[in-house]
């Protein structure tokens, strides 16, 4: 596999960071709008990606049984459907950080159009499912998003 044939993935500007999406027949639904549980999908490989490129390896982690993120809460606000064919954007930025736990908002665009948005807890769990503190170098690679997001 060459680099070209790798999956889009998104990127950093400053401290946020910006995934794509194509909307495809299987995202919509009966009225070709795509269907609500689908955005979770979006936003859940956004913050994947998000982490990836931050330098965050939570696989590494769970197989080393340190543990991993799961969604502890989340906020969700639809505003405007997006539907077949859209390109959209998935927006995302860390609002805060603490032992245990990452507070992320994210937003689905298309162009300047806010779709939905979302405010999501991630708690870093053991793998008996207790919370746990995260790693240290991941709190901070979380304060060099931080930093870049000042000096952008």
């Amino acid at each position: 596999m060459t680099a070209s044939d790798q999956p889009a993935g998104g990127r950093f500007v400053g401290g946020t960071h910006r995934f794509p999406v194509r909307i495809y027949f299987e995202d919509t639904d009966l009225s070709g709008v795509v269907y609500h549980a689908n955005y979770l999908r979006y936003f859940e490989r956004a913050r994947s990606d998000m982490l990836m490129l931050a330098g965050i390896d939570q696989r590494a982690a769970h197989e080393a049984g340190e543990g991993a993120y799961a969604v502890r809460a989340m906020q969700l606000d639809w505003r405007a459907p997006a539907r077949l064919n859209d390109a959209l954007l998935i927006v995302t930025t860390v609002e805060r950080v603490r032992a245990a736990a990452v507070d992320i908002h994210q937003t689905v665009m298309r162009d300047a159009i806010v779709l939905a948005q979302a405010r999501v807890e991630v708690a870093f769990v053991a793998p008996s499912g207790r919370p746990r503190r995260q790693p240290a170098a991941w709190i901070a690679a979380f304060a060099g998003l931080f930093d870049n997001d000042r000096g952008a």
